[in-house]
């Protein structure tokens, strides 16, 4: 356990004025600070679920992993240490646990528990001697693991909480390493791994308080619907990314694919909805972009050419965007919505550097940043941009090198210009 004093710097501003004629709406300035420093490595995880809040409910405590190196993929028996940052004391990191169950890319799933959310997180592991995924549930008051959800059949892992907190989405990460292993877990258990399109695995809904789980939609499921587009279709393994649970938690949106990781057969990457009744499910002819997030209500934001638009998944069509091309280069890159749903941040790459650009929905006002340097890793160690909010709407958790090149976390304020 180590203690930090924040450095902070200021970033450039870009105001809407120098984009649009006419009025001139506000801006915003951001101001970023470094939560961790030191020799070791220290980060929170990618953007691929939606309502991921490092934060506790009181503002607090913010989650992370602590690792050694992050020159390549993990070792099955080379453990994570989580952590949490104490913002009341000069951001001391202090460490809780341990766990197998991670990458450099993903993290390890944390989601702070929206019913005990002051003191309790899920995050993923692994057992060691059999390579069965597993969930646990963690009390920092208490310091303590309070349950681990553990299935002999169908060992699986979060991936993704309600926002009730009444149950978490569960995937198979062995399955994922090995097909595409960025979204995986090296060496895990794969029960599947004889079978292409199997009736046993797919996506999981477990209740959080019983325990129960059972298979929302299989791989099997998913063939099936893909054959119905085309009959002559041939592939080597079905997978699943980016489980979204919506913000009232009654709709996933994923991705079905295949072909990755030069694996044979024709590449796949289908986006699909479900409800979480497990009612609904529906192949998606609109590709909206790889790195989607859920607006209010059954409405994604995700790109379509070089716009940021919003997709209504009941109609199955474009109902309008955010912003401009000229305030987002890349509406592809990583993007999150504010727990209020006015703020918005779109963060992407521009050489060796993550940038953010940031979007207020009401009166447009608007914020860039300079570059966060990320090196030059790429592939399954690369540093997404992946931004994430805090609860009371102003700032954003974001991963970059510091000055002796670890790998550390981030924070910028969003504040009205002056």
């Amino acid at each position: 356990m180590r203690t930090f004093i924040s450095a902070i710097t200021t970033l450039s501003v870009v105001s809407c004025a120098d984009i649009h004629a006419g009025a001139q709406p506000p801006a915003l300035t951001l101001k970023v600070e470094q939560l961790t420093a030191g020799s070791r490595h220290h980060f929170f995880g990618y953007i691929g679920q939606c309502q991921t809040i490092p934060w506790n409910a009181g503002g607090r405590y913010i989650l992370c992993l602590q690792i050694d190196r992050i020159d390549r993929m993990p070792l099955p028996d080379e453990a994570a240490t989580v952590c949490v940052i104490d913002t009341q004391q000069d951001n001391r990191v202090i460490e809780v646990d341990k766990t197998r169950g991670w990458n450099p890319q993903q993290g390890t799933m944390f989601y702070w528990h929206p019913k005990q959310a002051a003191s309790q997180f899920f995050f993923n592991d692994r057992d060691p001697e059999t390579g069965r995924v597993f969930t646990v549930l963690y009390d920092l008051k208490n310091k303590k693991r309070l349950r681990e959800y553990r299935f002999r059949d169908t060992p699986i892992g979060n991936g993704g909480v309600s926002a009730d907190g009444t149950f978490f989405m569960g995937l198979n990460y062995g399955r994922l390493a090995r097909l595409r292993m960025v979204t995986g877990y090296p060496d895990a258990l794969d029960w599947s791994k004889g079978e292409t399109a199997p009736a046993n695995d797919g996506i999981f809904r477990v209740d959080i308080k019983t325990g129960e789980k059972k298979l929302l939609v299989s791989y099997k499921d998913l063939h099936e619907l893909l054959l119905k587009e085309n009959p002559k279709l041939n592939h080597s393994g079905l997978f699943i990314n980016h489980t979204l649970l919506n913000r009232s938690g009654t709709r996933l949106y994923f991705f079905a694919r295949g072909g990755w990781s030069g694996s044979k057969g024709e590449k796949i990457n289908i986006p699909c909805s479900i409800h979480t009744d497990g009612s609904g499910l529906t192949l998606h002819q609109r590709h909206i972009g790889g790195h989607p997030e859920w607006d209010l209500g059954n409405v994604l934001i995700g790109r379509k050419g070089r716009d940021q638009v919003l997709y209504d998944v009941d109609k199955k069509k474009i109902v309008g965007k955010i912003g401009s091309p000229e305030l987002f280069p890349n509406p592809e890159g990583d993007i999150s919505l504010s727990p209020d749903g006015r703020m918005f941040v779109n963060g992407y790459k521009r050489g060796d550097k993550n940038h953010y650009a940031v979007y207020r929905r009401n009166d447009r006002a608007f914020g860039r940043s300079k570059g966060l340097n990320k090196g030059s890793y790429s592939g399954d160690i690369r540093i997404d941009p992946a931004p994430r909010w805090n609860r009371s709407n102003d700032a954003i958790l974001v991963p970059g090198l510091a000055e002796n090149k670890t790998r550390q976390i981030f924070l910028i304020r969003v504040e009205e210009a002056r």
